[in-house]
């Protein structure tokens, strides 16, 4: 018998994870040499009460686990916590909004057992908002050029791992992790499986903008490609700088009456001077996030916890 630790990070989802919970489970019963447990991460729900519906859960299934965090610290550190109280042989991630169905569990897992360390679900049509296709096919040219994803693979929320990489994942203790990032670095052996994309059961999407963005960055904490990319735009715009003096240098000997113009030298100083600013930012970021990471910026912190033993308490 196969343990297939299932880990979703909740958020403001009272009203559709118990439905998930015993999807999942009716899902299971189907399948034979498999057993589940569900590790249910409140990620500091503001709007309802998320933790609730996951005690009622845990009191009544005993293959429950419950963590509550202190407060929202973002779906990718509510995944990290998860992973610490997981014990399957598999670990199966999850949404808590129906879009990726349990219907859709025993797919993975038949692609799991043809003996790949990771599995994502693929959609061949989702079922999102316009920003949110547009964010996640900006995500796939992101995540192929700064983390080195296969370029014949997509990822997704809704993905599958062994309890190896789980046991590696989990090493990783920085304050802004991305999941998918730490996938890449502790693996090749990934494969995907066509999935059916749902809708979502109640609500809209939890991130905003802002919070995509947010996310976008995290990328670089895996990746110094945007300083070698800065690197290059310094390069080009000073060879272009050079370039142009010489032009307009030898543009006065052969004609001296061409007039310098006023104009062009402060496109040329408001170019410049934006590319320094990028530059800067950028290293500003990397520098941001070292001080962070120095100061032992925490990754979360649990609040409350329910079903968990002590010795998963300790880890």
């Amino acid at each position: 018998m196969k343990l297939i630790s299932i880990v979703i990070p909740c958020y403001n989802s009272e009203a559709t994870i118990r439905k998930v919970v015993e999807m999942v489970m009716e899902e299971f019963k189907k399948m034979d040499g498999y057993d589940c447990e569900f590790v249910l991460v409140n990620d500091g729900s503001p709007k309802d009460n998320t933790y609730g519906e996951i005690k009622k859960l845990g009191e009544q299934y005993q293959n429950v686990k419950g963590i509550n965090l202190l407060r929202n610290f973002g779906q990718h550190n509510a995944l990290m916590a998860a992973l610490h109280y997981t014990e399957g042989d598999f670990i199966l991630g999850m949404d808590d909004d129906m879009q990726t169905h349990p219907s859709q569990i025993s797919k993975l897992i038949h692609k799991m057992e043809e003996g790949y360390d990771l599995v994502y679900g693929c959609y061949p049509k989702r079922k999102n908002s316009f920003l949110k296709n547009v964010t996640s096919k900006l995500n796939e040219v992101s995540s192929r050029i700064l983390l080195g994803r296969p370029k014949d693979i997509v990822s997704s929320n809704f993905w599958m791992i062994t309890r190896q990489i789980k046991d590696e994942v989990v090493k990783y203790d920085s304050f802004n992790p991305y999941i998918d990032g730490i996938f890449y670095r502790t693996t090749h052996k990934i494969g995907n499986v066509k999935v059916e994309h749902f809708k979502r059961a109640v609500g809209t999407s939890n991130y905003t903008l802002k919070k995509l963005i947010k996310l976008w960055l995290a990328y670089w904490n895996y990746s110094v490609i945007p300083l070698r990319i800065s690197s290059v735009l310094g390069g080009v715009s000073a060879a272009g700088g050079f370039l142009a003096a010489i032009i307009i240098a030898i543009r006065k000997l052969i004609d001296p009456t061409v007039m310098v113009g006023w104009s062009s030298t402060i496109c040329a100083i408001v170019v410049f001077s934006g590319l320094i600013l990028m530059v800067l930012g950028i290293i500003g970021e990397y520098l941001g996030k070292m001080i962070l990471i120095l100061n032992r910026t925490p990754q979360y912190i649990v609040r409350e916890t329910i079903n968990v033993s002590d010795e998963e308490e300790k880890k």
